[in-house]
């Protein structure tokens, strides 16, 4: 019989558990490093996605960035296999001290500097040859645990790695992001990481470790965990700062619903801006303008039902109850929350007219796009009052087949009216809606009107959606027949019906970036 202090082959000294009792805490550390290596991941693109926008870049950079990293964390783990044990405690100390701050770093970049792009990268880099060295490290503590074929044992390995990404997946968006927030989420998962990593190497390959070795590891780990959990503690005072580095210190409202951040400032100055997931939807400086234009030349003609997709802030219904022979509004929007804080800030809810107290107006939270396939109703105006084209996630909101689904809504005379983009420095974007609109079975009207840029993203500067362009903001009136002129109640800004030499020329160059065999869902995206 063998005593358990008598070395194995290679001199290593017997494990304190049994071969199976081991194999099984090898393979439930590769199931906890894999959901968390994921968890960082998703953050890195979900945080990537609302600091910067696109989200499609944003998810390109971060996987390819992270997989080639991976790449170079297996080669650098080699050095590391003579003290497997030493290594791995360490390597996921280190893992969980980047992957659980990334969040908090890349917000305070964006907050204080401006710029997280840098961040970015350096953080899918880092990340990823760290999750890269894992498995070469993990692959020799199991085979000192179980001396079975490398064969069974990366099959194992992989087995519990993939499982486990699929937990940490599903974990992110559905227990995290709603119970703790992107911030506070990531520093959690770090923790986790960092106790795992711990637990196994102090408890299955104790023996492994000499005194020195051991605590070191308690040092580092029990740091890293500190450091974590006191930043945790202090989440909400940075979330704070970091706001006002970015909006300003005249924050009324800041909120984080399940889809989005919603911010709304302006306090004292007059000034009202509400910023959806740091974008500027709507200033009290000049959303006239936009609404206006937006509503009134659909409105020309019967107006007796009208469905509003997007419109939580209630300023589009505010201009269509205008007509007093309004029998009914819907209002379709995804948050309930945008909604909700219209009908209950003073500010926005005196902005918008109380529209939401009309009983004339009813209000769905649903995506526009499912709601127009169940439902039945018919209505006489369709306002389309959605987020800019330009962002990745909204794509489909300006779809050919979207647009079939909004003529189906439409009486035989109804009318469509989409904001569709600035035509002056976003062409295509623009062109592609209006192509769009005609796919979708509708005869189209092109017009602009000047004023601000409202969408774009804000900053430290706060000069985010400030410049002033001529004609800057573009609409499509869309009806089954052709439609006639243009109408606008007095006073309202003055709209511009785009020539035919720019229809033409839009619309040929659509033509030819098609051709090019780009899919028209993703035309509306600035890069073409």
């Amino acid at each position: 019989m063998i005593d358990q202090q008598t070395p194995l082959r290679g001199g290593a000294p017997r494990l304190p558990v049994r071969p199976r009792t081991g194999r099984f805490l090898v393979l439930a550390v590769v199931f906890v490093c894999a959901a968390c290596g994921l968890v960082y991941e998703l953050e890195l693109v979900a945080l990537a996605s609302y600091l910067i926008g696109d989200s499609v870049t944003q998810a390109s950079v971060v996987l390819s960035v992270m997989v080639f990293a991976m790449g170079i964390g297996s080669l650098l783990a080699k050095r590391l296999r003579t003290r497997a044990a030493v290594g791995f405690g360490l390597l996921e100390a280190a893992l969980a001290l980047v992957g659980g701050s990334s969040a908090l770093i890349l917000y305070a970049s964006f907050a204080w500097l401006g710029e997280s792009r840098y961040a970015l990268v350096g953080f899918s880099l880092a990340i990823g040859i760290l999750i890269g060295a894992e498995i070469p490290l993990l692959m020799t503590l199991i085979q000192r645990v179980d001396r079975q074929d490398a064969g069974g044992a990366v099959a194992d390995l992989f087995a519990a790695d993939y499982v486990g990404a699929l937990v940490g997946g599903l974990a992110f968006p559905f227990l995290l992001l709603p119970m703790m927030g992107q911030l506070t989420g990531a520093l959690f998962t770090g923790a986790v990481n960092a106790a795992a990593g711990l637990a196994l190497v102090l408890w299955v390959f104790r023996r492994d470790l000499n005194p020195r070795s051991r605590l070191l590891l308690v040092v580092v780990n029990g740091v890293v965990i500190a450091l974590l959990a006191t930043a945790s503690v202090l989440v909400d005072d940075f979330e704070r700062a970091a706001r006002r580095a970015v909006y300003g210190d005249e924050v009324r409202v800041a909120v984080r619903t399940g889809l989005q951040e919603i911010v709304l400032t302006g306090r004292g100055s007059g000034a009202l801006d509400l910023y959806l997931d740091g974008r500027l939807r709507v200033s009290s400086r000049d959303e006239y303008r936009f609404h206006e234009a937006l509503v009134h030349p659909a409105m020309k003609g019967a107006h007796r039902r009208v469905l509003i997709l997007g419109g939580g802030d209630g300023l589009a219904a505010r201009e269509v109850l205008r007509y007093p022979d309004v029998a009914s509004v819907v209002v379709i929007e995804l948050d309930p929350a945008v909604t909700r804080l219209a009908r209950t800030d003073p500010a926005l809810s005196r902005l918008n007219g109380r529209a939401f107290e009309d009983p004339r107006v009813t209000t769905v939270a649903a995506d526009a796009f499912t709601w127009l396939r169940t439902s039945r109703d018919r209505f006489d105006v369709v306002i389309s009052d959605l987020p800019d084209p330009e962002i990745t996630a909204s794509t489909k909101l300006y779809s050919a087949e979207f647009y079939g689904l909004v003529a189906g809504a439409l009486e035989p005379y109804g009318r469509l009216v989409v904001h569709a983009g600035p035509p002056s420095s976003r062409p295509t974007t623009f062109w592609t809606v209006e192509a769009s609109v005609r796919a979708g079975g509708l005869a189209t009207r092109p017009y602009g009107v000047g004023g601000r840029l409202i969408g774009f993203a804000a900053g430290p500067d706060r000069v985010a959606g400030s410049a002033e362009a001529p004609w800057d903001r573009g609409f499509v009136l869309a009806a089954r027949k052709p439609v006639g002129s243009l109408g606008l109640d007095p006073g309202a800004p003055a709209l511009r019906t785009l020539g035919e030499r720019e229809l033409t020329a839009g619309r040929s160059a659509v033509e030819n970036v098609r051709q090019r065999g780009v899919p028209p869902s993703t035309l509306v995206h600035p890069r073409y």
